[in-house]
């Protein structure tokens, strides 16, 4: 890549972030954390005024029960509480409409998001259509087009790693066009997050570890990215810290709720400090591997890890070495350090199963030859110019990666 469009893409950056100043970053108002905090939601609802919630979730957590202690807490509250349960993995219009009808139908005033990023992306939906009730879900894709104040929504997640419990992100997909696409506005940051590790424990444990790893995947790249502020870096430090004390017990102990509740922070302040100062190019490569072959985004997100931290070379040591004295690594210099920290990432992911390749359940390669061109050009369409990373990549940098990975 020339120069020129390098130069381009640092200043396109450093305008996002002199703009993001500007943005009303403080949606959140209040979390509720720690064991049985889900049956006291209700009531902490009812104190602050409202009367009737709407549950979105999936119908396989809806069959697991997850939803009961809510609406009997409701019950007890004497307030409604109805449940929407067919969230889809990629969430669609459909999905999102007929939620809406449900919230208008039972005269909703709050909506509670049970589950993981699907069901976040849902409820997000909804609330925006509410908000927005004269736009459609496509008029809204893209960069602050809701900016109306959404009614309160409540995230209640069930894995400790996708953040979006603490994102301004919603991803919806259109069935009809194929597409999927984000809406992107600070009004849909959820304005109460529930951490219940009652929810989390039963977790098997390669969600466990792979969802563990998403979040310190979240951090990292936040961290060692151009656009962070003075918050972003303590919660990515905060959210590492945490991982490293907490996610090996909770893949070894899953019944260890103080690790689980440690682990849901851990992904709430991950997903504060990359929402702001977002990903990397991680992600960039994470995101087509999930498209073309169903690669989960957790697992496909620790895979690429060290090789990228690797590929970025000097550019990164500096900041990576302050993120291995967090967690109390030694060596002679930034580099050593660097490589340590490097180095202890991969010592995670061999200690919890997760292997070192992309490949199919039976141990196949199953990245396609022919199929690369177009993944290298979806992976730079979405990190270039928007991810402030250490450093700006072109096909070469790329390709390197995903043959690492083959």
């Amino acid at each position: 890549m020339n120069c020129f469009k390098k130069f381009g893409y640092r200043v396109f950056q450093k305008t996002m972030w002199c703009a993001m100043w500007f943005l009303p970053w403080n949606q959140n108002k209040a979390t509720l954390s720690g064991a049985g905090k889900i049956k006291e939601l209700p009531k902490f609802l009812k104190e602050k005024g409202f009367k009737s919630i709407l549950i979105v979730t999936d119908g396989g957590l809806y069959k697991l029960g997850m939803a009961d202690p809510i609406l009997a807490a409701c019950e007890a509250e004497g307030m409604k509480g109805v449940v929407y349960h067919d969230v889809v993995p990629n969430p669609t219009i459909g999905n999102i409409e007929d939620g809406l009808k449900m919230y208008y139908d039972n005269g909703c005033d709050v909506i509670v998001a049970l589950g993981g990023g699907s069901a976040m992306d849902c409820a997000k939906g909804i609330g925006a259509r509410v908000a927005r009730p004269k736009k459609t879900i496509p008029q809204m894709k893209g960069v602050l087009k809701v900016a109306h104040k959404l009614p309160p929504l409540v995230a209640i997640p069930t894995t400790s790693g996708t953040g979006s419990e603490a994102t301004l992100a919603a991803v919806i997909s259109n069935p009809e066009t194929h597409e999927k696409y984000p809406i992107n506005d600070p009004v849909l940051i959820p304005r109460y997050v529930v951490m219940d590790p009652e929810l989390t424990k039963s977790l098997p444990k390669h969600i466990t570890s792979t969802t563990g790893m998403d979040a310190l995947t979240h951090a990292v790249e936040a961290y060692i990215g151009g656009e962070n502020t003075s918050q972003t870096k303590k919660d990515a430090i905060d959210a590492i810290k945490l991982i490293n004390e907490n996610l090996k017990k909770a893949y070894e102990h899953g019944e260890d709720l103080e690790a689980r509740n440690n682990m849901q922070k851990a992904a709430y302040l991950a997903g504060k400090a990359f929402t702001r100062a977002y990903v990397g190019y991680v992600h960039a490569v994470a995101h087509t591997l999930g498209g073309e072959y169903g690669v989960p985004h957790g697992l496909a997100n620790a895979v690429i890890l060290p090789h990228v931290l690797k590929a970025y070379g000097s550019s990164a040591y500096k900041k990576l070495a302050k993120l291995a004295r967090v967690i109390g690594l030694t060596g002679e210099n930034d580099e050593a350090l660097a490589k340590a920290f490097i180095a202890w990432i991969e010592n995670l992911n061999e200690e919890m199963a997760i292997p070192t390749r992309i490949l199919s359940r039976e141990g196949e390669p199953i990245i396609q030859e022919e199929r690369l061109p177009i993944m290298i050009e979806h992976a730079l369409k979405e990190a270039n110019p928007l991810y402030p990373c250490p450093q700006v990549w072109g096909k070469e940098e790329i390709e390197k990666i995903y043959r690492e990975i083959m």
